[in-house]
């Protein structure tokens, strides 16, 4: 139980690498982005990345606490993409 109990945290700390990388990559094309729908884009994805690394934490840490906090992050993140693609489209977000 001891072995499966290490491949569970080396994998976990991996897929939080993978994730960390990911964030950086997008970070770097919200800096760098040629157009804004592509930083949109961006931001929209280290959105993402950060509820994928609050996941990893509650399962690493064993805390249901932290999936709440991640089902909020993802609906925050979605409101925000809505209004900003909205914002892109047709320039005015209440009319």
């Amino acid at each position: 139980m001891s072995e499966l109990a290490a491949v569970y945290d080396l994998v976990l700390a991996a897929c939080a690498a993978i994730t960390a990388l990911a964030t950086l990559a997008c970070a770097y094309r919200v800096a760098v982005g040629p157009t804004v729908p592509d930083r949109a884009v961006a931001l929209d994805t280290i959105g993402t990345c950060v509820v994928a690394i609050v996941v990893l934490h509650a399962l690493s840490s064993g805390r249901s606490f932290f999936v709440l906090v991640a089902v909020m992050l993802g609906i925050v993140g979605f409101v925000t993409t809505v209004v900003a693609a909205k914002y892109l489209t047709e320039g005015a977000i209440i009319e």
